[in-house]
């Protein structure tokens, strides 16, 4: 999914090099103001592959930082046959060609045509992408950088990540509160309940939308409580919270996990070869994917009357929507904030292709949409969770609409869904009873158990991921915050409201991630946000423009301070081979082929 977002750190990606063709670069010439200064590329390679510096880059040894040092390691593995297609119609897009001229600027002497030449040479030479292949394929004997037009991509290209390193630690310390232990005797919202979990598998045919929606439903002999209907985000499928719905259907829930076709893993897998930017994700979705949820409960009503061994355990007048990621804005958009194309297209024309996150690419898909606001408000949804997800600017910023009970979840190191602008920006929009809960070390893919069941997965190729066994303590949280929330629409509300107090989730913190609620963000969170929106605002500005440019106090920031953070310990996964092994791990219960026209 992030691939496109991270475009642009091809060229800062230092590590695993290509052996050098008859048209390779052989220096690398550096320029920063008056000064220039030409090294061997061989120099580099020795130092990627060694990490000893050699003599000729003594002099330099000073700027030679672990930091980046690190970065002369990283590489990006890639399928040309999937990736170039994809370039090609990236570069031929406004916002490509405005990201070659960029590239132009930083590389002189260079053009599109040539830049679009030299990835073509590089993807080809092996699959994996990084700074020294790109110069190898380099068509010249010398390849020249600017480093100041460099600074000014890396400001845009990593703001999102810096102001998350920014934006913890006030977190973690701000919303810390006094150790409390008055939570009921005898209860473990993270252990499993006494219910024995059964699974069916309907397949849905929505005949109107041309959609068919494979659902897993979960439930247990003695069900009680609100249906729960779990979204997955882009690229996923039901598969993907499993090990939740299990957990919720062992207290008694009935807990329905719906395929969204058209944003799924499987659809993606089939689409792959050949795909255009265009096609990763159709606007239409954001409009499909609401309304799947309301056919589902439709469909699940006139079930829950039907004989058969789902009769009476389909709760669908009093409903939990859960959803991760794109999924998050499906739970939204049917608790009642309005889609708003209109002030997405503003957002996506102002923001330049490397200030966007992986999760801005995606909304931005729905600024194609003709329409003027949505609404997908369906009465039957009485509380949302929303982990992970993707806001942003979707809808409008302005989620008035979202009346009943809401609780969003968000990964400090999340590199897809920044935690600022796509969770506690639109935190502090809801006006109704709200729940901010931030996972500090956490990253995106650190809910799901996904590694677990898949171990054999190779390298990340894009973004560094916290999973496994190093994120265990994200699914004890999922399980322990779910089931108390869910709970709060049932006569056990209670027992189980200490389990949703900022002591108990923060209890649940161990050494690799720390857990913080809150019901309203303090004074001085609020005033980072407020600095830190008018970063956005400006970070591309030139101070030649008589605009306030905080390029220089960005760049003079992060020179110290990102020799003080310390990197969370990352498990990695690669994304594509990750969910296609979800396809394959299946449980083994029946399926059931629902009929419902």
């Amino acid at each position: 999914m992030p691939l496109f977002g991270s475009i642009a750190a091809l060229l800062f990606s230092l590590g695993y090099w290509i052996a050098p063709s008859a048209w390779a670069a052989e220096r690398l010439s550096v320029r920063a103001g008056l000064f220039e200064h030409s090294v061997e590329v061989k120099s580099l390679e020795h130092l990627a592959k060694t990490g000893e510096v050699p003599s000729s880059l003594k002099s330099y040894k000073f700027l030679l930082t672990p930091t980046i040092k690190q970065a002369f390691t990283k590489s990006l593995y890639v399928d040309s046959a999937l990736v170039e297609p994809l370039l090609a119609d990236l570069f031929s897009s406004p916002d490509g060609e405005k990201l070659l001229d960029q590239l132009s600027k930083a590389l002189p002497g260079t053009d599109a045509q040539r830049i679009k030449d030299t990835f073509s040479l590089a993807l080809h030479g092996r699959d994996a992408l990084n700074f020294l292949s790109f110069v190898r394929a380099y068509p010249d004997a010398t390849l020249t950088v600017d480093l100041a037009e460099v600074a000014k991509i890396a400001v845009q290209l990593n703001a999102s990540a810096w102001q998350n390193q920014m934006m913890s630690p006030r977190l973690e310390r701000d919303l810390r509160v006094e150790a409390n232990e008055n939570v009921p005797l005898g209860i473990d919202p993270t252990v499993s309940g006494n219910e024995a979990v059964s699974m069916v598998t309907l397949r849905l045919k929505d005949g109107t939308r041309q959609r068919n929606i494979p659902v897993d439903i979960y439930y247990s002999s003695n069900t009680r409580g609100p249906l729960v209907v779990i979204s997955h985000g882009f690229a996923a499928d039901r598969k993907f919270l499993r090990y939740l719905a299990r957990h919720l259907a062992s207290y008694g829930m009935t807990v329905a996990a719906l395929d969204h076709p058209g944003s799924n893993i499987a659809v993606l897998v089939k689409k792959a070869l050949g795909m255009r930017v265009s096609q990763l994700l159709p606007a239409s979705e954001f409009i499909d994917r609401p309304q799947d949820i309301s056919f589902l409960l439709d469909k699940l009503e006139i079930l829950n009357r039907r004989k058969g061994v789902l009769k009476g355990k389909l709760n669908v007048r009093q409903v939990t929507v859960i959803g991760h990621s794109y999924g998050g804005y499906t739970a939204l958009a049917v608790a009642g904030a309005e889609l708003n194309p209109k002030a997405l297209r503003g957002f996506c024309q102002a923001v330049s292709i490397l200030q966007r996150s992986p999760a801005d690419w995606l909304q931005c898909a729905a600024s194609e949409l003709p329409y003027g606001r949505r609404q997908f408000r369906d009465p039957r949804v009485a509380q949302v969770i929303a982990f992970n997800p993707i806001i942003g600017n979707l809808f409008g910023n302005d989620l008035s609409g979202v009346k009943v009970p809401t609780l969003i979840v968000s990964s400090s190191a999340d590199g897809i869904t920044p935690t600022i602008s796509h969770q506690l920006q639109p935190f502090k929009q809801l006006s109704g009873e709200k729940y901010l809960l931030v996972a500090i070390g956490a990253t995106h893919m650190s809910l799901t158990d996904i590694s677990n069941l898949n171990s054999t997965v190779g390298q990340s190729t894009l973004v560094q991921e916290v999973m496994g066994k190093d994120a265990e303590s994200m699914r004890q949280m999922a399980k322990a915050i779910a089931l108390a929330f869910v709970e709060q629409l049932t006569p056990a509300a209670p027992t189980y409201r200490p389990f949703l107090s900022p002591a108990y989730v923060q209890s649940l913190s161990d050494e690799k991630i720390t857990f913080r609620l809150a019901r309203e963000l303090p004074p001085t969170v609020d005033a980072w946000l407020s600095v830190l929106n008018l970063g956005n605002r400006y970070a591309d500005s030139d101070e030649s423009e008589g605009k306030p440019s905080i390029l220089k106090a960005i760049r003079g920031y992060f020179i110290n301070a990102t020799e003080m953070i310390s990197p969370p310990a990352y498990c990695s996964g690669q994304l594509d081979r990750l969910f296609t092994g979800l396809l394959n791990t299946y449980d083994s219960d029946r399926y059931y082929w629902d009929s419902l026209a």
